[in-house]
C-alpha cells in the first residue's frame, strides 16, 4: 500500500519508514528537517521536504493519494512546549489538522498517529496504566496529543476515516539524537563514551518505562491491519528510574564516571509505565527486547557512529 510518513526522517519515524519498506510498501517520507537527519531517510522512499503546517501539503496528498497517513512528526520537547505552548501547539495541534484535512479531502483510509503514553496520562493513579486511565496532562505538549487523539475521533465519527493512535511510553535505540533535549538513554551513551559529564535530572528517582524502537516499529507495521479505530499503549509496563539507566549505562560502556544532578525539569513525570495487554490482546503486539538487550544494541550503534565519523 502506499503510506505517507511524517516525520520520517526523524529517530522513530525513520525506523518506521525502514519498516514499511522492508514489507514491500510504497512510501513518501515528509519533514522539515527541523529535527530529523536527511541520512536517516531509506533510500527506497521518496523525501519531500516540507512543513506539515504548509499549504503544499494539499498538493502533496493529492499527487500521492496514500492509502495510509502514518503521522510522527511533532515537537516532542516537553520543556519546549512549557516555555513556547502556542509554537507546540501550532506544530502539534495544527500541523495535524492540515494532515487530517487533506486526508479527508483525498480519501485516505487510515491514520497511525505517534501518541504519548506518558505526556497523556500526567501524574499516574496506579501503575502499569491502562487506556482508561483519566488523561491529565502535565504539559502542552501532553495536552496537544491529546487534543489530536480527540479530532482523530471526531474525524473517524463525523467522516468515517480510521484511527490507531500509538501512545508510546519512552522509545530509545538506534538513531535516536544523542544531542537531543529528549532520550535520556542516547544522551549518557553519547556523554559517557566521550567522557562528557552526564546530568541526570532531579534526584534521578523519576521513573520511566522504556521500550526499544524495533518493538514500536512493529506495533506501526501491525497496526496497518487493524480493522477499526482504537489506541494502543506501547511499553513493557517496566518501571526504571533514571538512576539505574545511568547505572546500567555506565557499566555496560565501561565507565569511572560518577554521578551528576541538575535541576528537575517543570512538567517531568515522576512515574510512568504502560499497561500493554490490550495491544497485545487486539493487535497481537508485545515487547520483544529487554532493557539489557536495548540497551547493548544502542550502545553498538552509537559506538559505530562515532567511528565511522572519526575516520578521515
Amino acid at each position: 500500500m502506499k503510506i505517507l510518513v511524517t516525520g520520517g526522517a526523524g529517530f522513530i519515524g525513520s525506523n518506521v519508514v525502514d519498516g514499511f519498506i522492508q514489507e514491500g510498501h510504497q512510501v513518501t517520507v515528509v519533514d522539515n528537517l527541523s529535527t530529523g537527519v536527511e541520512s536517516n531517510i531509506n533510500k527506497k522512499a521518496q523525501f519531500i521536504k516540507v512543513d506539515i503546517r504548509s499549504v503544499v501539503i494539499d498538493t502533496i496528498f493529492e499527487k500521492m493519494q496514500p492509502d495510509v497517513l502514518c503521522h510522527h512528526a511533532a515537537q516532542i520537547d516537553i520543556r519546549k512546549s512549557v516555555a513556547d505552548p502556542v509554537f507546540d501547539a501550532e506544530v502539534n495541534i495544527i500541523g495535524s489538522l492540515n494532515l487530517l484535512n487533506a486526508c479527508i479531502k483525498h480519501q485516505v483510509k487510515k491514520v497511525v498517529f505517534a501518541s504519548t503514553g506518558g505526556a497523556i496520562y500526567g501524574e499516574q493513579d496506579y501503575l502499569p496504566t491502562d487506556e482508561k486511565h483519566p488523561s491529565h496532562p502535565l504539559s502542552p505538549y501532553g495536552v496537544a496529543k491529546l487534543t489530536v487523539e480527540k479530532y482523530l475521533n471526531y474525524y473517524h465519527k463525523t467522516y468515517g476515516i480510521d484511527f490507531i493512535s500509538l501512545r508510546y511510553s519512552n522509545v530509545y535505540g538506534p538513531r535516536q539524537n544523542p544531542l537531543g533535549e529528549a532520550g535520556v538513554v542516547a544522551i549518557f551513551t553519547e556523554r559517557l563514551l566521550t567522557n562528557k559529564e552526564a546530568i541526570i535530572n532531579g534526584d534521578g528517582s523519576q521513573t520511566r518505562d522504556f521500550v526499544f524502537v524495533e518493538d514500536v516499529v512493529r506495533a506501526n507495521l501491525l497496526a496497518l491491519d487493524y480493522p477499526q479505530s482504537d489506541i494502543f499503549n506501547i511499553g513493557t509496563g517496566i518501571e526504571t528510574d533514571i538512576n539505574s539507566i545511568f547505572r546500567i549505562l555506565k557499566e555496560e560502556i565501561g565507565s569511572k564516571q560518577e554521578e551528576s544532578h541538575g535541576p528537575a525539569v517543570p512538567g517531568d513525570l515522576k512515574r510512568n509505565a504502560l499497561d500493554y495487554a490490550r495491544a497485545e490482546k487486539f493487535l497481537g503486539w508485545k515487547p520483544r527486547y529487554d532493557l539489557k538487550k536495548g540497551i547493548s544494541i544502542t550502545i553498538d550503534y552509537l559506538q559505530k557512529m562515532k567511528k565511522s565519523v572519526a575516520v578521515p
